[in-house]
C-alpha cells in the first residue's frame, strides 16, 4: 500500500512539473492613444491573478510590439509606459498561444507636469567622498562647450584665459568619466572648448577624494561624466549653432542599444573665433628706457572636429566590455598685434609693431578598454580598464618686427617650429566587495605612464643675405616622462545615521627629462639665470590617506568631515627651461629643478533641504609644502633696447589656504527657479628666492547667481552672474571681474526641438586688470581673453519624448546621500 501511494505520488508530482514545463506565447501591440504611432519600450508584465505573484514580463520592441511566454493559466496583464496611464487587463485565461488586441495608452497630464518641473531643477547629490552636480537644463551653454558649462558649477571658476580652477585653486584634477583623458587635454583644458557642452551627463566635483582616486591635483578632482543613453532603441539629437563674433557648429549624439549590446557616439564640427586685447605699461628704475607701453590685439581662429564612438556589449546579464575611441583634429591661426613706445621721461624716443602669425596642427586620439563584471545586485563587482592616448601638436610662428618712429628699420625676422607628441598609456583595476548589509571594501592598482618630447626650432633672418638661419643656441629638444604606480585600499561602512570610508594610497612617481641643446649645463645656468639639470630622473614614494565622514541629523540633513594628502606633480611646460617667445620682453621661462607640491586638506561640510529649498556650505583648510610660485624678475638683458622681464615657476616654501563656501537651490513656483553660490577663500605663502621674500597673504572671493524663469508659449528666460572679488599675491594686485550671461529659449514642433540664443559677457567686462611691483619695475596691464560673444543654437531631438526624457532625468537626479564604490 506504501508502495502504491508514493508511486501515486511520483506520478502526480511529475504530471504537475511536466505541465508547468509546458509555455505558450502571448503577443501583442501598444500604441500611443494620441497619435496612433507604436509605443516602444513601454513595459508589459503578467501576474498570476490569484496571487499577484510576477511570471514574466519584458519591454516592446521599436514596432511597440511584445512577446512573453508564460505557463497556461489565468493572469493580469498590466501595460506601463513613462508619464502615461497603466492599464491593466484582469483575469485574462490563456490556454494556447495567443495574440490579444492592440492596446492604447494615454498621457497622464497631471504626471507630466510634475516631471518637467523637477528636471529643470539642477540638483546636486551628496556622497561621502564628493558633490554631483546635473547640469540640468542650462540655456547659457547651448551651443557652447564643455569649459563653458564648467563655470556654471559650484566651486568651479573660470578665468579669462579658460583656466579651471576649484575653490580659486587652479591645482584642479580633471578626468573624463573617471579617468584622464585626451578629451580633456592631458592636463590643460585646450580640448574641452572643442567639446560641445551637450555631451555632459553630470559633474562630480570631489574637493575630498577618497583614495580610489589618484591623488594628483592639490585642489581637488573634477569628474566629468559624458552621456550614454540606458534607454532601448535608437534615438539622440542634433543641435546646429552660429555667433557673432563666429561660433559656428554642429555637433550630434547618437545611441543605439539593445538587449545585448549599447553604441553611443558623441561627433561635433566648429568653427570660432576668439578676438581679443591686451596692454601693458612698465616703468623702470634705470635701463635705456624710463616708460614702455605695449598694445596687444589677439586674433584667434579655431576649427575642430571630434567624434567619441563607443561600444558596449553585454556578455552576460552581469558582465560587460565596452571599446571606445576618441579623436580630435583642430587647426589654429592666431595673429597678435603689438605696438610698443619707448619713452625718456614723458618723450616718446622709439615705437615698433611687431607681428606674429602662429598657425597650429593639432591631433588627438583615445582608445579604452573596459570590462566589468558584476557578481551579484549588492555591489560586489570587478573593473578592469586599459587605455592609450595620443597627442600630436606642430605650431609654427613667424614673428617681425619694424620700428615705425623715428625710422623705420626692420629687425630679424623669426620662424619658430614647434613639434610637440605626447604618449600615456593607463592599466587600471578596481575590486568591490560589499560586506554585510551596509560596509564596503575596494582595492585596486593604477598604472599611468606619460611621455611627452617637444622639438623646439628657432630660425632666424640673416637681413645682410636675406635668408634664415637656423638658431642653434636656442633650438633644442625636450624629452619628459611622469610615470606613475599606485596601490590602494579602502573599508567603508554606515551605522545608523553615521557613515564613513578609510582609505589608504600609495604612488611611485618617477619624473625623467632629458634636453638636448647645443648648449653646456653652464652655458644654460649662465643665459637663463637658474640652474639646469639637462638629464635628471627623480623618483618620489608617498603615502597618501584619506578619511571621510558623514553623520545624518535628519532625512534631509547632513554633515560631512573630510581629509586628504594630496600631490602636485610639476607639467611638462612648468619644466622646460626655455622661453616662449609670444613677446621677447616680457617671456615665462620653466624650471626644470620644480619638485613636485604636497598638501594636506580638511574639509567640513553641511547640507540641509528646506522643501523647495537647499543649502550646501562647507569650510576648508589646506597646508602646502614646497608650492609653485611664479615669480617675476629682472634679467639685466635687453632686446631693441627693451629690457626683458622673465616669469619662471619655482618651490616657494609653504601655501596655508583656508576658505568657506555656500550653496543654495531654491524653486519657489514652477516658473521661477534659482542657485547661487558664494566662495570665500585666504591663503598665506612663505618663501624667499635669491633673498628676496615673496611672502604675502591674499584674501579673495567669488560669487554666482542664476535664475531661470518660465514664460508663457513654452519660453524660458535665464540669466547667470558672476563675480570675482579682487586678489593679491607676493608681487601682483588683481582687480574683481563681472560678468553676464543672458539666454531665451522656446520649445519647437511638440517639444522635440528647441532654439535658444544666448549672450556671453553682456557687458563686455571679463578683463584682468593687475598691477605687479619687482624689483626695480613696475608693470600695469589689461588683458581680454575673449570678447563678448551672441550665439543662436537650434536643437532637434528624435525618438526623445520630452516626458520620456524628463522622467529619465528625475530618475538620474535623485538624491542620494550613502557612499558608493565604481560608479563609471
Amino acid at each position: 500500500m506504501k508502495k502504491t501511494i508514493f508511486l501515486l505520488t511520483a506520478l502526480l508530482s511529475f504530471t504537475i512539473l511536466f505541465s508547468q514545463s509546458e509555455t505558450i506565447t502571448i503577443t501583442g501591440k501598444v500604441i500611443d492613444k494620441s497619435n496612433g504611432a507604436p509605443l516602444e519600450f513601454a513595459t508589459v508584465s503578467l501576474s498570476d491573478a490569484e496571487t499577484s505573484q510576477l511570471v514574466n514580463g519584458g519591454i516592446t520592441d521599436f514596432d511597440g510590439n511584445f512577446e512573453l511566454r508564460v505557463p497556461p493559466g489565468t493572469y493580469d496583464i498590466k501595460f506601463e509606459f513613462i508619464s502615461f496611464k497603466s492599464v491593466t487587463l484582469s483575469n485574462q485565461a490563456f490556454t494556447r498561444n495567443t495574440q490579444i488586441p492592440s492596446v492604447t495608452l494615454e498621457m497622464d497630464a497631471a504626471s507630466l507636469d510634475e516631471v518637467v518641473i523637477r528636471a529643470e531643477t539642477t540638483e546636486v547629490q551628496v556622497r561621502l567622498d564628493k558633490k554631483i552636480y546635473n547640469i540640468g537644463k542650462d540655456l547659457t551653454t547651448r551651443g557652447a562647450t564643455v569649459g563653458d558649462a564648467l563655470s556654471n558649477v559650484p566651486s568651479v571658476s573660470v578665468d579669462i584665459e579658460g583656466a579651471i580652477s576649484l575653490r580659486g585653486n587652479e591645482n584642479v584634477r580633471i578626468l573624463i568619466n573617471g579617468k584622464p583623458s585626451a578629451i580633456a587635454g592631458f592636463g590643460d583644458t585646450d580640448a574641452l572648448t572643442q567639446l560641445p557642452a551637450d555631451a555632459i551627463d553630470r559633474v562630480e566635483v570631489i574637493t575630498s577624494p577618497s583614495a580610489r582616486y589618484d591623488a594628483e591635483g592639490t585642489a581637488g578632482i573634477l569628474n566629468i561624466i559624458l552621456k550614454k543613453e540606458k534607454t532601448l532603441g535608437f534615438n539622440g539629437s542634433v543641435t546646429l549653432s552660429g555667433g557673432v563674433p563666429a561660433n559656428n557648429g554642429i555637433s550630434t549624439n547618437l545611441n543605439l542599444r539593445t538587449n545585448k549590446f549599447n553604441i553611443f557616439n558623441t561627433s561635433g564640427y566648429s568653427y570660432r573665433k576668439f578676438p581679443g586685447n591686451a596692454n601693458f605699461e612698465n616703468t623702470f628704475e634705470d635701463g635705456d628706457f624710463s616708460r614702455t607701453l605695449e598694445d596687444r590685439e589677439f586674433d584667434r581662429k579655431r576649427t575642430g572636429f571630434n567624434t567619441n564612438l563607443g561600444v558596449e556589449y553585454f556578455l552576460t546579464e552581469s558582465s560587460s566590455i565596452t571599446a571606445s575611441g576618441f579623436l580630435r583634429i583642430s587647426d589654429g591661426d592666431d595673429e597678435t598685434r603689438t605696438d610698443t613706445r619707448k619713452f625718456t621721461g614723458s618723450d616718446l624716443a622709439e615705437q615698433s609693431l611687431r607681428k606674429e602669425r602662429e598657425t597650429e596642427e593639432d591631433t588627438r586620439y583615445q582608445f579604452s578598454l573596459n570590462y566589468i563584471n558584476k557578481f551579484n545586485d549588492q555591489g560586489h563587482q570587478l573593473t578592469a580598464d586599459l587605455q592609450y592616448e595620443n597627442s600630436s601638436e606642430t605650431e609654427n610662428s613667424f614673428i617681425t618686427e619694424q620700428n615705425t618712429f623715428p625710422n623705420t628699420m626692420a629687425f630679424p625676422s623669426e620662424d619658430i617650429i614647434t613639434k610637440e607628441d605626447q604618449n600615456e598609456y593607463l592599466v587600471q583595476v578596481d575590486y568591490v566587495l560589499p560586506i554585510g548589509e551596509n560596509a564596503q571594501f575596494e582595492a585596486g592598482y593604477r598604472g599611468d605612464f606619460e611621455n611627452e618630447i617637444t622639438d623646439y626650432s628657432l630660425f632666424e633672418e640673416n637681413l645682410e643675405i636675406g635668408d634664415f638661419e637656423l638658431n642653434e643656441l636656442l633650438t633644442n629638444i625636450f624629452d619628459y616622462s611622469e610615470n606613475v604606480n599606485a596601490l590602494y585600499t579602502q573599508y567603508g561602512n554606515k551605522f545608523g545615521k553615521f557613515s564613513f570610508l578609510l582609505g589608504l594610497r600609495m604612488e611611485n612617481t618617477q619624473l625623467k627629462g632629458k634636453l638636448s641643446s647645443e648648449l653646456t649645463e653652464e652655458e644654460l645656468s649662465e643665459v637663463f639665470g637658474v640652474n639646469i639639470d639637462t638629464d635628471f630622473d627623480k623618483n618620489y614614494l608617498g603615502l597618501f590617506p584619506t578619511v571621510n565622514l558623514i553623520y545624518e541629523l535628519a532625512e534631509n540633513e547632513n554633515v560631512t568631515l573630510g581629509y586628504n594628502r594630496r600631490i602636485n606633480r610639476p607639467r611638462g611646460w612648468f619644466i622646460n627651461p626655455f622661453p616662449s617667445r609670444s613677446s621677447v620682453t616680457n617671456v615665462f621661462q620653466g624650471n626644470p629643478d620644480l619638485d613636485p607640491a604636497y598638501a594636506s586638506a580638511f574639509d567640513l561640510g553641511y547640507l540641509k533641504r528646506f522643501g523647495k529649498f537647499t543649502l550646501t556650505s562647507s569650510i576648508y583648510f589646506q597646508y602646502e609644502t614646497d608650492a609653485f610660485e611664479r615669480v617675476q624678475i629682472r634679467t639685466g638683458q635687453t632686446v631693441n633696447g627693451i629690457e626683458v622681464v622673465r616669469t619662471i615657476p619655482i618651490n616657494l616654501s609653504t601655501n596655508q589656504r583656508i576658505g568657506a563656501e555656500a550653496g543654495f537651490l531654491y524653486n519657489p513656483t514652477k516658473w521661477l527657479r534659482m542657485n547661487g553660490s558664494f566662495n570665500f577663500f585666504r591663503f598665506e605663502t612663505d618663501g624667499t628666492f635669491e633673498g628676496i621674500d615673496y611672502g604675502a597673504t591674499n584674501t579673495s572671493w567669488f560669487t554666482r547667481f542664476s535664475s531661470k524663469v518660465s514664460l508663457p508659449a513654452k519660453i524660458d528666460f535665464q540669466t547667470n552672474m558672476f563675480y570675482r572679488g579682487p586678489s593679491e599675491n607676493s608681487q601682483t594686485k588683481s582687480d574683481g571681474i563681472f560678468s553676464i550671461n543672458l539666454a531665451l529659449s522656446k520649445e519647437l514642433f511638440n517639444d522635440n526641438a528647441s532654439l535658444s540664443i544666448n549672450v556671453s559677457d553682456l557687458l563686455n567686462s571679463r578683463k584682468r586688470s593687475s598691477f605687479t611691483q619687482g624689483v626695480g619695475f613696475t608693470s600695469d596691464s589689461e588683458f581680454q581673453w575673449r570678447e563678448r560673444q551672441i550665439t543662436a543654437s537650434f536643437t532637434y531631438r528624435f525618438n526623445q519624448q520630452k516626458n520620456q526624457r524628463d522622467r529619465r532625468d528625475r530618475q538620474q537626479n535623485g538624491n542620494g546621500d550613502d557612499f558608493e564604490g565604481g560608479d563609471f
